[in-house]
């Protein structure tokens, strides 16, 4: 067949037809104003180029199109079909054109104002520009293979008064529930190429923003009878007009949601007018929306600056759904505390079902979750602003009128809470003694559990009862972190205010030196390790020259005391200390107790830097806490209730701050048995050939695991999830980290930026974060990914995106830290002004401003960073 004519719905799933050429024979089926056309199928020029397909190089390609002559019948049967038509339209309608995912607009040839005896001729031109460059390097760049083959339209040329573009949705902006309606005099060509200024309809919610431009020219019929097309003015009384009337408008408003619905797809219509007749040309899918968010639906604002510190990477599946859960369960409880009534915790279900976001694999806060968290607190509804400021929320959202109390139920409320609130502060520290005592008793138990002799279901059921015992009595923790971030900003607050401002990090200097933080004994007590191997000549060279997995192989199996001692010492450390590891939050985290050779990694690498007791002992954080005690004497002088009030102050400060570093450990532990009773699962799945391998369950989340263990599974072939889990792992893992605070709109994975930075403000000035630790460095920058990477930083300055308890072994080697992300509390802060280490956390951008081997000047007490010249500190340090 020759041609297949406009109104042969038939064909509209011949293959060969392409693309645009089905989408016009929908338009007809559908009843549509399209002016007459047919389409010269890709199997019909196949044929006719069969010569042509064996042919390799692209000219000789291109000569045997041109030396090539349709016969007769051809031209006859077009000008049969088109016999009343003067002048014809040529346009392409390739076989992957005016798709969903390419539109190759632009791509081909297409041909205006025809005559009948040159369309022939316009047929293989359109057929020539398969071949061309542009052709080739739109297919290359969206990885398309070679041509699946092209059909050529012919249709009635429509000599237009004005013609244009209507969007189902609008492009430039993502807005769904806009139209876009572009718009000039004469044919379309001049807004399609660009040459012309264009008026712009934008359609919203049934009201019309008419956004008219002066249109001085207009592409027409080329006067001189040879077709084409030609710029020509137009006359100075209409430029000014609307190029389509109202009338056209609202007609285009509701043809794109006809498409809308009968395609299932936003549309991309070509139209024209003539008379005030619409016309329509063609229409294809609007492509690219994976690209576009709809800034009006639902945003959220992604924020990992502190969490990123308890789950540094890319995180499991098992993990995630572990943590999101127990962050559903512990703020349910929290904001109870506080005074919110159960009815409304179970009407917003969803809130607390969302504090958290799994952002190319890494854990995020939803803060749009927890502004609403906030919302429902009885203060809210009497002072939002300030109960923003409180808790350091930057962004506004929407508040839905359920969360917000009358000003009579908010107060009654609040006193409420004041007086419970009150009860759990002087409780407090019998609250915190009583959660310890559960802990050690529960954790005692399942220490002694031997999980190797249980099946899949009795592991399940121990976790539930795990779960059901700590979970639910997380209460301590919870309150000790509300009342230690209070006392901490008042501490901040009266320091400020005593001393005038002339001292912005005494209440960080207050703070060193507390022996009872947990989070340096660890430390102290791998060093003491250290020392004695290094002291011991035989076991030194033992260290130095076998591998952690052989060093440990040998101290299991030697019997000289000095053997026997260190065995002891480590194994008691691992009882004590063995979850606290780099990651010790993520189940998928191999900890010191599950392989003691990691530990022997860390004692190998102070061995082998020399680091020891002598070396790692000062004084620095005593000497940091004394000199601030004396200021704050010294501002108090005379002052006898503010000095009580301050003393009060800094006492329950202290207090609350250590047993918060304290509790999170007791966190650790209790991850630890968690972590351990799903490493028994994957291996009673892997004995049972559920999956390939044991370590493959951590990329299961945990209600898919219990419920292929219980007969509730929506996937039985767990192997195959698991290889798709894998493969995705691995691609976030290779992947640049996501931007710390992102904000997305509608569908979160669909269509939104992670890398934007429009949510963090970069200076390109000198860097600065926030003081933890005070002391001038002078150094060169060392970036470290990871704690494994290096073995010693000697001295250089640690430089890292966030660090977790874990990194400690490398703290006693650094000359200072940075750390792009975290915040006075967190773990880095509080280890290094506890070994004195100057340290800066929250710096912006660091890692994209500092890399290895930069000098860098650091002020821990101000947070300031300066990038040194590297050829003027290579001259001063020779």
């Amino acid at each position: 067949m020759i041609f297949i004519q406009g109104n042969q719905y038939q064909y509209i799933e011949h293959p060969a037809i392409g693309g645009k050429a089905k989408n016009l024979l929908k338009l007809g089926q559908l009843g549509l104003h399209v002016p007459k056309w047919a389409v010269m199928p890709a199997d019909f020029l196949a044929e006719v180029f069969k010569d042509v397909s064996s042919i390799e190089r692209t000219t000789d390609v291109l000569h045997a199109i041109d030396r090539y002559v349709f016969p007769p019948v051809v031209q006859a049967e077009l000008n049969t079909q088109f016999a009343e038509v003067t002048y014809l339209a040529v346009r392409s309608s390739a076989l992957d054109e005016d798709g969903r995912q390419h539109s190759f607009a632009g791509q081909f040839e297409s041909y205006l104002y025809v005559k009948k005896e040159q369309v022939l001729e316009r047929i293989k031109d359109v057929w020539r520009s398969v071949f061309s460059e542009r052709v080739h390097a739109y297919r290359q760049a969206n990885r398309l293979g070679p041509s699946l083959g092209i059909g050529v339209i012919v249709q009635e040329m429509i000599e237009a008064d004005a013609a244009g573009v209507a969007l189902g949705m609008n492009p430039v902006n993502g807005h769904r529930k806009e139209k876009l309606i572009s718009a000039v005099f004469g044919v379309g060509e001049g807004l399609v190429s660009g040459e012309l200024e264009a008026d712009n309809y934008i359609i919203a919610n049934g009201r019309l923003d008419r956004q008219t431009v002066r249109k001085k020219q207009q592409m027409i019929l080329n006067p001189d009878g040879i077709g084409g097309v030609v710029l020509s003015d137009v006359p100075r009384i209409n430029q000014n007009d609307q190029a389509i009337s109202d009338g056209v408008i609202w007609q285009l408003d509701r043809l794109l949601n006809k498409l809308r619905k009968a395609f299932g797809l936003y549309q991309d219509v070509e139209f024209a007018v003539k008379d005030d007749n619409l016309y329509i040309l063609q229409t294809r899918p609007i492509t690219g929306l994976s690209k576009l968010p709809d800034p009006t639906s639902e945003y959220i604002v992604w924020d990992n600056s502190n969490i990123v510190e308890s789950y540094p990477g890319v995180t499991t599946p098992l993990t995630f759904s572990f943590i999101s859960q127990s962050y559903e369960t512990a703020y349910k409880i929290f904001v109870s505390i506080l005074g919110v009534d159960e009815q409304t915790i179970h009407r917003h279900q969803r809130v607390f079902a969302n504090m958290l976001g799994f952002i190319n694999g890494r854990v995020y806060y939803n803060l749009r979750s927890w502004y609403h968290l906030l919302a429902m607190l009885p203060g809210y509804s009497l002072n939002a602003r300030f109960m923003e400021q409180m808790m350091g929320v930057k962004e506004s959202f929407d508040v839905p009128e359920s969360y917000l109390l009358s000003k009579g139920q908010a107060w009654r409320r609040i006193l409420k809470m004041i007086v419970k609130m009150y009860g759990h502060f002087r409780t407090l520290p019998k609250q915190r003694i009583a959660f310890k005592n559960l802990l050690d008793r529960t954790i005692d138990k399942y220490k002694r559990i031997d999980f190797q002799s249980k099946d899949a279901s009795e592991l399940m059921n121990l976790y539930l009862h795990f779960e059901r015992t700590l979970l639910h009595q997380w209460k301590a923790p919870l309150l000790n972190d509300f009342f230690a971030m209070i006392w901490f900003g008042l501490l901040k607050k009266r320091c400020e205010e005593y001393t005038k401002e002339n001292h912005p990090n005494i209440h960080n200097d207050l703070l060193c030196g507390s022996a009872d933080i947990i989070s340096t004994q660890p430390i102290h007590l791998s060093v003491e390790i250290a020392t004695y191997i290094s002291d011991t000549p035989y076991l030194k060279q033992v260290f130095l020259r076998e591998t952690p997995e052989d060093i440990w192989q040998f101290l299991l199996y030697d019997h000289l005391p000095e053997s026997k001692k260190t065995k002891q010492m480590i194994e008691q450390y691992i009882t004590d200390f063995g979850e606290r590891c780099v990651g010790e939050l993520k189940l998928e985290t191999i900890s010191y107790t599950q392989d003691p050779s990691r530990f022997v990694q860390v004692l190998k690498s102070y061995v082998e830097s020399g680091i020891t007791t002598a070396k790692t002992s000062n004084q620095i954080e005593e000497k940091l806490r004394t000199d601030a005690e004396a200021v704050m004497k010294k501002a108090l002088r005379h002052k006898p209730l503010k000095k009580w009030i301050f003393k009060k102050t800094l006492k329950r400060t202290r207090n609350l701050v250590s047993a918060r570093e304290n509790l999170r450990y007791e966190r650790t532990r209790g991850f630890g048995i968690v972590r351990e009773i799903f490493t028994y699962i994957g291996k009673r799945f892997y004995e049972e050939d559920i999956l390939e391998f044991d370590r493959d369950i951590f990329f299961l989340s945990k209600e898919e695991i219990f419920a292929y263990i219980e007969g509730r599974s929506l996937t039985t072939d767990l192997k195959s999830l698991v290889a798709v889990r894998k493969e995705e792992h691995e691609r976030f893992q290779q992947m640049p980290m996501p931007s710390e605070r992102i904000g997305t709109y509608g569908v979160v994975y669909q269509s939104n930026d992670f890398y934007s930075k429009s949510k963090i403000e970069i200076t390109e000035s000198d860097l600065k974060g926030i003081g933890c630790c005070p002391g001038q460095v002078k150094a060169r920058a060392r970036v470290v990914h990871h704690p494994n990477e290096i073995n010693s930083l000697d001295g250089d300055i640690l430089v890292t995106t966030s660090t977790d308890p874990g990194w400690v072994t490398l703290f006693p080697s650094a000359g200072a830290i940075i750390v792009e992300r975290g915040s006075l509390l967190s773990h880095s802060a509080i280890v290094s002004r506890e070994m004195g280490i100057p340290c800066i956390v929250s710096v912006t951008g660091l890692l994209s401003r500092v890399k290895t081997g930069d000098w860098l000047e650091m002020d821990g007490s101000t947070g300031e960073i300066k990038i040194l010249d590297e050829a003027q500190e290579r001259h001063q340090h020779g």
